[in-house]
């Protein structure tokens, strides 16, 4: 179906070149797809609903650390953890600008604002459209300077769901660390997310979609699938392990550590679990995307629900503060029973959530989101909206009717504070758009 759907959106492209121009990233007529038929005002999420108060005890999460003792006997079998460093020294493939991308990737990019920087992946990864990259975050969410050490990195989450060879089924989820110190040559270099046993003696691959992930502090909190009681997964950035065995096999093997193929592994630290139990339309809510506030005190964890595009069911918007102890960096502010518990919620009518931020403009009482979601069809771009409890404004192309703007099988949303940029990501490409050319693209 996916390829399908490219040449579905390929030939109406075609069709509308005569009239369309490129944008300054060298996009064809072919990206636009935008019609007043494709979207119009039905469209409109409308206002933000608080959430009863009543209500926001389903969203209540239950942390579940690794046993201490769990990791470190893994690392005493796998050798002493590295750190996103050494992941970055070892990167072993390369981001193309958007001029090198092939016209396909670029029509996946956003019409309305404009990207200011875009790339592709490595022909390596590319050649084998088995894994779908759906979440982005930055050192600019780990440390308010915007890098992790000397560096600025960008991570990308990546899921593989093909049905061929030796990953199929498995739905085996992987990180690409991106070293971005250059904006003209970013290279990366991918590591697996694993599942530590119980003893601490061996691992297995993370089977879960990962649609949203925030790098904060030395953590990485990634979403987990629907339907599982987990509702999120806490990785450590200090404790990367390198495999020493290149195979299929993941986990403990004959002769040492096998990763299907990547040379670093990221055991899990801990997981955040719904006390009533798996996630529902009804009951506990599945996260669909996160992202990371700054603008609040203490930052906080925003989550938007898993939906169906085109539903007509209202999603819950919430947020979790992050704790201030330094002995649980990274992790969210709980109880003395280690519960967490939501300090804002809201609904929306925006279906499909696919991208998550919210924002305190200068001298606004409260917040902003921006939604970004896509057509009810899931063929062609989406529309990325702002959304307050006042109501919805969203960006506009080719006619005054036409919000579908955004990416094409857009992902989560990362926004870096100090350079004003909001990064995502298609299943495609890696792109940056600046928070102020968003605002202005508002209709």
């Amino acid at each position: 179906m996916k390829h399908r759907g490219r040449h579905r959106r390929r030939r109406r492209g075609q069709a509308l070149r005569a009239v369309l121009t490129g944008t300054a990233l060298g996009l064809t007529a072919a990206a636009t797809l935008i019609s007043a038929s494709q979207a119009t005002v039905a469209d409109d999420p409308g206002p933000l609903k608080p959430l009863a108060a009543a209500d926001t005890a389903k969203l209540r999460l239950q942390e579940r650390p690794v046993p201490r003792r769990t990791l470190d006997r893994l690392a005493s079998g796998m050798g002493r953890p590295v750190g996103v460093d050494s992941v970055l020294r070892s990167a072993d493939r390369t981001l193309r600008t958007a001029a090198e991308c092939a016209a396909d990737d670029r029509d996946s990019l956003p019409v309305a604002p404009e990207p200011e920087r875009a790339y592709c992946w490595d022909p390596a990864d590319t050649a084998v459209p088995d894994w779908r990259t759906a979440s982005v975050t930055t050192s600019a969410d780990a440390d308010d300077d915007g890098l992790w050490g000397e560096h600025r990195v960008v991570l990308a989450g990546a899921t593989h769901r093909g049905t061929d060879g030796p990953a199929a089924g498995r739905d085996l989820a992987r990180v690409a660390f991106v070293d971005a110190d250059d904006p003209a040559r970013l290279a990366y270099r991918w590591v697996l997310l694993v599942i530590p046993t119980a003893d601490g003696r061996d691992y297995r691959g993370l089977s879960s979609q990962v649609s949203g992930m925030v790098w904060y502090q030395d953590k990485l909190l990634v979403t987990t699938a629907t339907g599982r009681a987990d509702a999120l997964y806490v990785y450590d950035l200090n404790r990367i392990q390198r495999t020493t065995v290149d195979g299929t096999a993941i986990g403990r093997v004959p002769g040492g550590w096998s990763a299907d193929g990547h040379r670093y592994v990221m055991p899990a630290v801990a997981a955040y679990r719904y006390p009533a139990g798996r996630c529902t339309a009804t009951g506990s809510p599945c996260p669909g995307t996160i992202s990371l506030d700054r603008g609040t005190a203490p930052d906080s964890l925003v989550v938007g629900e898993e939906t169906a595009a085109g539903s007509d069911r209202r999603a819950r918007l919430w947020r979790y503060a992050f704790g201030s102890d330094p002995a649980r960096s990274g992790l969210l502010a709980t109880d003395a029973a280690g519960r967490a518990d939501a300090v804002e919620a809201y609904t929306t009518r925006a279906a499909g959530i696919r991208g998550l931020l919210s924002y305190r403009p200068p001298g606004s009482a409260r917040p902003v989101w921006y939604l970004g979601h896509p057509p009810g069809d899931l063929d062609g771009h989406g529309s990325l909206w702002r959304q307050d409890t006042e109501g919805a404004r969203s960006a506009r192309c080719g006619s005054d009717a036409a919000h579908h703007c955004w990416a094409e099988d857009a992902g989560s949303l990362s926004y870096a504070q100090r350079t004003g940029e909001v990064w995502s990501v298609t299943d495609r490409m890696l792109f940056a758009v600046p928070l102020t050319a968003i605002d202005r693209s508002l209709g």
